[in-house]
């Protein structure tokens, strides 16, 4: 994991959130359970960490379908991969586990691919709430209250799923 010079905490309808950078790109993305303080060692890394938060207020808000913002992934080469993939599927569209798994050519990985979308260290930026089971059925979510915030993301894009 990358030493963090920046994070923006902020609190949204599904919960808190916190928005972190280190040396010019978004690391992570999450649910924050406790009140962590912002704080910025930039002035750059500080205004980026507060760019990121309000692209997701827009995108909270119905107004950002993708976000322009540098990003950095730390992980092991397949879990970065995978959220390679995961970034690829676009706002209002799903994709399934087994779907990620032949993109990368690997399709019998189905289920070390559910891992590293439950790994994503960038939620909702790095979109893995529009990751479904085969069946289009819900199949978790890691960020927030679980499966209640993954409905609400997925109803927010307009995702329809069983």
């Amino acid at each position: 994991m990358e030493e963090i010079t920046a994070r923006e905490v902020f609190t949204t309808a599904l919960g808190t959130l916190s928005v972190c950078v280190s040396k010019g790109r978004v690391v992570e993305v999450g649910f924050v359970s406790e009140a962590l303080p912002s704080f910025a060692e930039s002035s750059s890394d500080g205004a980026l960490a507060k760019e990121a938060a309000n692209q997701l207020r827009e995108y909270f808000a119905g107004k950002r379908e993708s976000f322009d913002l540098p990003l950095h992934f730390s992980g092991t080469k397949f879990q970065e991969e995978i959220w390679q993939e995961i970034a690829k599927v676009p706002f209002g569209q799903c994709a399934t586990y087994k779907d990620l798994a032949m993109r990368i050519g690997k399709p019998q990985a189905a289920r070390a691919v559910g891992g590293a979308v439950g790994a994503n260290p960038i939620g909702i930026i790095v979109g893995c709430h529009r990751i479904l089971g085969s069946s289009g059925k819900l199949t978790g979510y890691s960020g927030g209250s679980g499966v209640p915030t993954k409905k609400k993301l997925l109803e927010l894009e307009g995702i329809a799923y069983k």
